[in-house]
């Protein structure tokens, strides 16, 4: 699935569809646990994107922060939802850097976490990060 442009957002089974679609992309030869997301922007656009393994393991990057680099990298920081799907029972949480990466830039955003066989958990990332460190936390320093 490519960057999507449309009039007005995206339903909620749309962007949790679109995440699900991006598990196939998942490059996971290590953990054999494929994530995909669904980044969807104030103005209707949604970026996709799934995670990429590395043998060296800490150059590993989430479906989450894929999807936010690809939208930084096209102009768009103002995000209003996330839907994110595994394949397991559970439910697809993001990790902690995924939290505090979305947090840069919204810290209320809506976050959709879907289990393997369809089941939704629906919250806010304020909730997932609730003392999350921000541009806010930074102010004193630059004085």
């Amino acid at each position: 699935m490519t960057t999507q442009k449309r009039s007005g957002s995206m339903t909620r089974e749309e962007l949790k569809a679109a995440a699900v679609a991006m598990l196939d992309r998942a490059y996971v030869p290590y953990s054999h646990f494929p994530v995909g997301a669904a980044l969807e922007c104030a103005d209707g656009t949604v970026f996709t994107g799934c995670n990429i393994e590395n043998a060296a393991y800490s150059p590993t990057i989430c479906a989450e922060r894929c999807a936010v680099a690809k939208a930084v990298s096209e102009g768009h920081r103002d995000f209003v939802r996330i839907a994110i799907a595994g394949t397991g029972p559970d439910f697809c949480v993001p990790c902690g850097v995924c939290r505090q990466v979305l947090s840069e830039f919204a810290p209320n955003l809506e976050v959709i976490c879907l289990s393997g066989d369809g089941r939704e958990l629906a919250t806010t990332l304020s909730a997932l990060l609730p003392h999350g460190f921000g541009p806010g936390n930074l102010e004193h320093a630059q004085s």
